[in-house]
């Protein structure tokens, strides 16, 4: 089958995008509003893109009804952010911030996650969760306003904290860390079956 994604509906393109683009790594991301509200949520359009300085990006994609996400309007307005990364124990709390839920609703007591304070950015951390990236806003890089456009937010990591259990000289145990991935659809995946091999 061969697709000319102008030819369909965005909304189509995009299940084409999440079965294909397989496994997304997780980033749960806590920001605050302005106002000092709490959001958490989930975005699997994310990834590392430098370590000199040590940028991420996320996505957040405009809502069906036009307007952009809170964790996007937060970050926008505040410059601040901290990536959560998603062990298997905290899947299902990680799913139930994934709710379409009112920008005044704190995903913290949602969820039942606990929030600690940032020791340099203003927006908590979650203390469930075995490495948080403390951020600052870097750019944000627009690609409409339309539903279906994404709004890519790259942040420098200005600190890192990652549980001593999971960590030896720099390097993440993923036998530990036990992260989860995305999938199409409801589907997630588990980072459990690995296998190594030494480049050439």
């Amino acid at each position: 089958m061969t697709i000319v994604p102008s030819q369909h509906k965005f909304s189509d393109i995009y299940k084409l995008l999440i079965g294909s683009v397989v496994p997304r790594p997780i980033a749960f991301v806590s920001s605050l509003s302005p106002d000092g509200v709490r959001n958490l949520a989930p975005f699997s359009f994310f990834n590392a893109v430098c370590s000199k300085p040590p940028i991420i990006l996320f996505t957040t994609s405009v809502r069906a009804d036009g307007k952009d996400k809170d964790t996007h309007n937060n970050i926008k307005a505040t410059g601040e952010f901290v990536v959560n990364i998603v062990s298997e124990s905290i899947a299902v709390q990680m799913n139930q911030c994934s709710a379409d839920v009112p920008p005044e609703v704190d995903e913290f007591v949602l969820s039942g996650l606990t929030a600690i304070p940032g020791d340099i950015v203003k927006p908590p951390r979650v203390k469930e969760s075995l490495i948080n990236m403390e951020c600052k806003l870097n750019q944000i890089v627009s690609f409409g306003d339309h539903p279906g456009a994404g709004k890519t937010i790259f942040g420098e990591v200005v600190l890192f904290h990652i549980a001593d259990n999971i960590i030896d000289n720099f390097r993440i145990d993923p036998a530990q860390i036990q992260a989860i991935g995305r999938m199409g659809g409801m589907n997630y995946c588990t980072t459990r079956d690995r296998f190594e091999m030494v480049r050439p």
